[in-house]
């Protein structure tokens, strides 16, 4: 295997290599659909549809409308493009713990689903690790095409082979039967999350 920009490859050099990715795109091969049973028609993250890419989140995708997306879930503000790449250096620089996935649309080139697997280091558990998955997303204009399924099961999946021994989320009530689909629930007396915002 090559290694370019701190990042192995298989030798081909496409987008995700010249485009500097937050992690290796290579986690994302060969994750394990067997057990994944609420996608239909073979739809994976290897295979996620015509004209579509699932990937790592990438240093350009500033000007692909990452942000505009994550707009959709939550307020974003006048974050600059300079501040942008930063924070993108500060999570690259964090090995093996922010995994920002995304699906593009390469017809458009823009951004129009992404999730992010966060890993904690803990001691508990023989010095384990535990996922969280934050910031799901997909585009208005994109609904209805399962991929909120797929962005979900590909870090679900994505959490399991970088070694998690569980991953959770918080969600509202109302979302809780689509989490359900995928196995996820709430602990028995524990199924609230309570938060203090600043």
């Amino acid at each position: 295997m090559a290694v370019q920009n701190g990042i192995k490859s298989n030798g081909w050099v496409g987008p995700e290599t010249r485009e500097e990715p937050l992690y290796d795109p290579a986690l994302l091969q060969g994750l394990d659909w067997k057990s994944v049973t609420c996608m239909k028609d073979g739809v994976t993250s290897d295979s996620p549809g015509l004209g579509f890419r699932v990937r790592p989140l990438q240093r350009d995708d500033f000007n692909k409308g990452f942000l505009e997306l994550l707009s959709h879930l939550t307020k974003v503000g006048d974050v600059t493009k300079e501040q942008f790449q930063a924070r993108f250096d500060a999570m690259r620089a964090c090995r093996d713990h922010y995994y920002v996935t995304v699906v593009e649309d390469l017809n458009k080139g823009t951004i129009i689903a992404s999730a992010t697997l966060a890993v904690e280091l803990k001691f508990i558990r023989g010095c384990a690790k535990r996922g969280r998955l934050e910031d799901v997303v997909v585009s208005e204009e994109y609904r209805g095409r399962q991929l909120g399924k797929l962005i979900v099961s590909t870090i679900t999946l994505l959490a399991k082979k970088v070694g998690c021994y569980k991953i959770g989320l918080d969600c509202k009530d109302s979302m809780k039967a689509f989490y359900n689909s995928f196995g996820y629930a709430g602990e028995k007396g524990n199924d609230n999350t309570m938060i203090i915002r600043f």
